[in-house]
């Protein structure tokens, strides 16, 4: 059984940076694709980063390219999203996501199966 557990969210200033951290179990294969998403309190949930863990494929959303950067460990089996440069708008809820067996990997939530519990993030001003 495929679990995700995330760590790493905290509070920091408008500017600051945080890791986050998604440790995947449970996965037989290694051609998947691992996402960030995130959900503020009364918006939808939003993908942020996906990757693809048998090729290192990358995807983001304008709104943090150039200021997110997902990456993988798979000695770890985990997945990071380093966030430098942290805008009051980046504040929400943050989740793990994971599909099954496939190459490409958009940053809608249908093609993910397996969920984290979720880590808040909080930017202020």
């Amino acid at each position: 059984q495929v679990q995700l557990v995330e760590s790493g969210g905290g509070s920091v200033q408008a500017g600051g940076s945080l890791t986050l951290s998604c440790a995947a179990s449970g996965y037989t294969y290694s051609r998947k694709c691992i996402g960030w998403f995130r959900q503020a309190p009364g918006k939808e949930r939003e993908g942020v980063a996906t990757i693809n863990t048998g090729g290192d494929y990358t995807y983001y959303a304008d709104s943090v390219k150039g200021r997110f950067t997902i990456s993988q460990d798979n000695a770890k089996n985990t997945v990071y999203l380093q966030m430098n440069s942290l805008k009051p708008e980046d504040t929400a809820m943050y989740y793990c996501a994971g599909s099954r067996a496939r190459w490409s990997c958009p940053l809608g939530v249908s093609i993910f199966d397996y969920w984290g519990q979720g880590t808040q993030v909080s930017v202020s001003s």
